[in-house]
């Protein structure tokens, strides 16, 4: 599908392990055919164009590229700037919006895998709080992110195929894609580009 694109890699740039410069990154896609390709942060986030000719996993495409070009093994999703939008419009959890820091956004590769979630959804998480969307899971972790036991459950029932950003980097992404969005989905924040 043409138009824009946004693709997350899990894992990269964490401690000494899997260290990816950005302006790497950005050379691989951009070799790979794909146009306007953006950073956001250094964990992994870039907004692309695919052309309208170009078809196919642009997910695996890349994965393809880094393992080959810069010879990291990272998993990455992709999903287009309206599902995107989507999954910023659609956030359930609006009271976690109060800290935004604490807020993750858990970004599934296949869509069908949200099928693993429903059981984690039926059960209680005392102070965090869960919901799954379309393509992605909300997940309220107000008193720790590294140890929390939501995320914890959500790591184990996906493996290598989910990878989380809080809410500000999915905010600053869709407006880098140019779909606007802000804290609450409702207005246009400026996205910052590195």
């Amino acid at each position: 599908m043409a138009g824009r694109h946004v693709a997350f890699l899990r894992g990269i740039n964490v401690g000494r392990a899997k260290r990816v410069s950005m302006a790497e990154l950005r050379k691989v896609v951009e070799d790979l055919g794909y146009r306007d390709v953006a950073t956001l942060l250094n964990s992994g986030n870039v907004v692309f164009t695919v052309p309208g000719m170009m078809r196919g996993d642009h997910a695996a495409r890349i994965e393809r590229g880094i393992a080959e070009r810069l010879g990291v093994s990272s998993r990455v999703t992709a999903m287009t700037a309206e599902e995107l939008a989507e999954a910023v419009r659609a956030n359930p959890l609006r009271q976690a919006l109060e800290n935004p820091s604490r807020f993750l956004v858990a970004v599934i590769r296949k869509a069908e895998d949200r099928a693993m979630l429903k059981p984690l959804a039926r059960q209680k998480w005392g102070v965090e709080a869960f919901a799954i969307g379309d393509r992605v899971a909300y997940l309220w972790c107000p008193e720790r992110i590294l140890e929390s036991p939501l995320g914890v459950a959500v790591g184990k029932a996906l493996g290598d195929g989910v990878t989380t950003r809080n809410w500000n980097t999915m905010v600053k992404l869709l407006a880098l894609a140019g779909g606007g969005g802000s804290q609450d989905g409702t207005s246009p924040a400026r996205g910052k580009r590195r």
